[in-house]
């Protein structure tokens, strides 16, 4: 800068005004080359940092590559083997029959979903399938389960409704269902059943219609021994008889079976004229061969005359 200095003097001797100016246009270039040279330095280190970023995506490219060729070479058989390491087949055999007991396969092959099981119109259902252990709703309409055994509900006592109308069912054992504590409406409608199983007490609604029920296979108190019975189905049976009924029935379906004869002991007491039957509303007899005007006396306590032959 001093030798700078000392030549602007020497011209300003010399020029006057000229140098004036000429000392303004080379401070004015200096300032320039400072300006040029501070924008290159940031686009070398804006370049830097693209060339970095470049780099870094190359690298963890090649190194995902080569894991993945290491993991075809090695391959994936390998990988299953270790998930299912038994030391024996009989683990493998015993690790899969506890899955089968669960509620996987009945699950896969019917539909679960909130506590019902669905597990309807399927050629493949010949048995009651095995049910979750919190099942309240069963409906396994028409399939073609043949038989119900003493272990197939075995102690749920969630169940609350079991539905079984339209399968081939012909036996049920005796006490199928008495272990099903909660059970309140049970449906067997549409079977092949001749005689009935013992039911459980707290049960509601029992439908048997299109059956072939016979009155000598039923017990005389199968159904007055049912405190909560309100809706009974017999239509369309073998029977010859009306069975005993509790006094909670509301509604009760006779109708299309073999019965000939009522008495006055049937539907009423017949030695106390004031007794009244509060809760059975309903009477179905029609497609029986009783004639119903033959027994004036046998529905006196009853609210409304039953639905049958008058004439």
């Amino acid at each position: 800068m001093d030798r700078v200095k000392l030549f602007l003097l020497l011209l300003k001797e010399n020029t006057g005004s000229f140098v004036i100016t000429t000392q303004k246009e080379f401070s004015s270039h200096i300032t320039c080359a400072s300006e040029f040279r501070l924008r290159l330095n940031s686009l070398l280190c804006i370049m830097h940092i693209h060339v970095w970023i470049f780099t870094s995506f190359v690298l963890l490219w090649m190194s995902s590559s080569a894991a993945k060729v290491e993991y075809l070479e090695e391959g994936k058989p390998k990988e299953v083997a270790d998930v299912f390491e038994y030391e024996s087949q009989t683990d493998f055999n015993t690790g899969l029959m506890a899955d089968t007991a669960e509620n996987i396969p009945t699950c896969l092959l019917c539909v679960c979903l909130s506590g019902s099981v669905y597990c309807e119109v399927s050629p493949d259902i010949t048995t009651v399938p095995s049910l979750p252990r919190k099942t309240i709703h069963l409906y396994a309409r028409f399939n073609k389960i043949t038989k119900i055994g003493n272990q197939d509900f075995g102690e749920l006592a969630t169940l609350t409704r079991i539905d079984l109308t339209s399968n081939l069912i012909s036996e049920i054992e005796d006490e199928a269902f008495l272990k099903l504590t909660n059970l309140e409406e049970l449906n067997l409608e549409d079977n092949r059943l001749t005689k009935l199983p013992a039911l459980p007490n707290k049960l509601v609604s029992f439908n048997v219609n299109f059956n072939k029920i016979l009155t000598q296979n039923l017990k005389e108190t199968a159904f007055k021994e049912l405190p909560n019975l309100a809706y009974l189905y017999l239509g369309n049976n073998d029977l010859t008889a009306v069975p005993q009924l509790p006094e909670s029935l509301h509604v009760v379906h006779l109708q299309n079976n073999q019965i000939s004869t009522i008495t006055d002991d049937t539907f009423c007491q017949g030695n106390n004229s004031y007794y009244i039957r509060t809760n059975l509303r309903e009477v179905r007899l029609d497609g029986n061969p009783v004639q119903l005007w033959e027994h004036p006396n046998s529905f006196i306590c009853l609210q409304s005359l039953p639905i049958g032959s008058y004439h």
